[in-house]
């Protein structure tokens, strides 16, 4: 900053050192100065395609995205060789959605300027959203190839590979796994969250991703009011406000509030899909809105308006979040919870929502966010959600009909050496038992068939499920026998879904939040038998249900006994527990006290 200010002050025409300066400011998060710095570099030199170029990076920062093409595009007609101008015009398309252009944008900068590092990332990017899995790795490596200490570019070659169960990428995440997005350039915490059990480096990187991404955008709250509010306002935010995982957990909530003492606002960001989920949201909160396409600034400005007291972020550092808007303040009071299960690291996040099995007490000091401990599982469940009534056969997904069919339907990111090892050991125990796992892509398939061989089981033990329609999913669930669990990151509304289907599920938990979410479902649906210490006893335990008729038996009779009587899926009393929490923090607030762990009773009524 000093530089470019000197610079100014020995040439006031100097165009070159506003537009540096603005550039320097959008980094910072001072997105005001940065548009001045970029607008007066115009005014002294209207046909400055970098100024054009770098205002258009500072209202795409503020989502701002009309106006972000328009600069990058006048940036393109002044100087039509302009790769900077072609890569952020990319990045504005792709998150837009529209991937056609951002490709052609990316490949437009990338032949202008074969080693541009950051648009073969953007490329990836794009790439991956289509599904292009392989292509996608192929860009990230061609980055790293570029820029070898480019960490962003790293992490996302992981995390796709990750998907596509190529294991060899272990070993390298393993050289890096104790500095990578920790020390130096911050990167997706998420695409890090199934590669290892680490709540200390999740906390770490969280924290370098929002020193590093949220600067300086905090603006004042409107004064506490003087009297405290008859009816709670919250705000939920989300870009899964369509049949999503998210919206399948919180619909019976989002029914279930009590409208005499909270007011309901939906905030949806993510692009629109008509369904009856969605219309049915619509109907169920006080107040509906669409943001997508809405600048940051203007939905700040419209949930002040609203006089939220308590904004709830549902996605946290996952796909298509907009967890800036939390960084401005949207409500004096705000909570991480339900989409991202960890820590957010940000100062913004006062608390998260979790349980005493998701994060033990000795666990708390990894989160930056006050805790909020309900009494049961952390996790909504909707009581209502149907369950398909067609006559379905285990011949309709190639399953054999005699036979124990263990059952995976995880994402295939999250599985692992150490889980496929011990599956593949029951399929040779457990004579004629197939592994059912979901086909999220052909990549991922033609890999765990070959790690199957690898470990001396035919390919053909392993049956992999198509995507289908919600209620017919929980129909070809009751067609397994048991629901087998992954490590680093457990399964969660798939866990949930296969408990609410009947299929009891094994877990071993581990340490951070994503790895002990099945066990809190357990925990609150009254199964902790099916709780292991270690992954021998989850293999002997999984073993023994498997050749163990009557004991199965009895699992299952207990699971349908427990299946409406317990607390996991009582949809009533978990939105008590969830409003008491919300009046907890607050009273906090309204008394003028810092926040704190929060400890909500079994009553649940506060």
């Amino acid at each position: 900053i000093s530089c470019c200010e000197k610079a100014i002050e020995i040439n006031p025409n100097y165009a070159g050192a506003y537009s540096n300066l603005g550039a320097v400011f959008n980094e910072l998060g001072d997105h005001k100065k940065a548009i001045s710095c970029c607008e007066k570099a115009i005014e002294i030199n209207p046909n400055y395609a970098g100024a054009y170029s770098n205002l258009g990076a500072v209202f795409n920062e503020l989502g701002d995205h009309k106006k972000a093409i328009s600069c990058c595009e006048k940036a393109i007609e002044i100087n039509p060789n302009y790769a900077d101008a072609y890569y952020n015009l990319g990045v504005v398309f792709n998150e837009l959605g529209d991937h056609k252009k951002a490709i052609s944008c990316c490949e437009k900068a990338i032949q202008i300027q074969p080693n541009y590092a950051e648009a073969h990332n953007n490329l990836g990017v794009t790439l991956q959203e289509q599904g292009k899995l392989d292509e996608a790795v192929r860009s990230y490596a061609r980055a790293l190839q570029v820029k070898p200490d480019y960490d962003i570019a790293l992490a996302q070659k992981l995390h796709q590979q990750a998907h596509m169960c190529d294991w060899h990428a272990i070993a390298e995440f393993e050289q890096v796994q104790k500095t990578l997005g920790i020390m130096g350039e911050a990167v997706s915490t998420f695409s890090l969250l199934s590669r290892e059990d680490s709540p200390v480096r999740q906390r770490l990187r969280s924290e370098n991703w929002a020193r590093q991404n949220y600067k300086n955008v905090q603006t004042p709250l409107p004064a506490k009011p003087v009297q405290k509010p008859t009816k709670l306002r919250i705000g939920y935010f989300s870009a899964d406000f369509h049949d999503h995982p998210t919206l399948r957990l919180m619909s019976g909530v989002l029914a279930a509030h009590d409208s005499s003492r909270f007011e309901i606002y939906a905030y949806s960001y993510g692009a629109t899909r008509h369904g009856e989920i969605r219309e049915q949201l619509a109907k169920q909160v006080d107040k509906f809105s669409d943001i997508l396409g809405v600048t940051n600034l203007d939905v700040v400005t419209q949930a002040r308006a609203h006089g939220l007291d308590i904004a709830v972020d549902l996605k946290g550092y996952t796909q298509n979040t907009r967890s800036e808007l939390f960084a401005y303040r949207l409500a004096p009071i705000q909570i991480n919870y339900l989409g991202y299960p960890s820590t957010m690291g940000a100062d913004f996040i006062d608390y998260i929502v979790a349980d005493a099995t998701v994060i033990p007490e000795e666990q708390r000091e990894h989160y930056s966010e006050s805790i909020i401990y309900l009494p049961h599982s952390y996790q909504p469940n909707d009581n209502t959600r149907k369950i398909a009534d067609s006559t379905i056969t285990r011949a309709d997904f190639s399953l054999p009909e005699d036979v124990f069919v263990f059952c995976c339907f995880n994402n295939n990111y999250k599985l692992s050496p150490r889980e496929f090892d011990i599956w593949m050991r029951l399929l040779q125990k457990v004579d004629g038992s197939v592994l059912w796992l979901l086909r999220s892509n052909r990549w991922a398939e033609d890999n765990l068939y070959k790690e199957a061989e690898a470990r001396g089981v035919d390919a053909s033990r392993i049956v992999f499920a198509e995507m289908t329609p919600h209620v017919e999913h929980l129909a070809r669930l009751r067609l397994a026998d048991l629901f087998v669990d992954t490590f680093n990151c457990n399964a969660h509304t798939m866990a949930s879904e296969a408990l609410w289907a009947g299929i009891p599920v094994v877990t071993k938990p581990g340490e951070q939040f994503a790895a002990r979410v099945a066990a809190s479902l357990l925990n609150a649906i009254g199964l902790h038998e099916l709780i292991a210490d270690t992954e021998e006893a989850y293999e002997a335990l999984i073993l023994e249900l498997a050749i163990n008729k009557g004991k199965m038996a009895l699992v299952k009779q207990k699971l349908a006994d427990n299946r409406l009587t317990q607390p996991l899926f009582s949809t009533e009393l978990y939105t008590k527990h969830l409003e008491s929490a919300y009046q907890q923090v607050y009273q906090r607030f309204f008394d003028g006290k810092p926040t704190d762990t929060i400890y909500v009773s079994d009553e649940g009524a506060y």
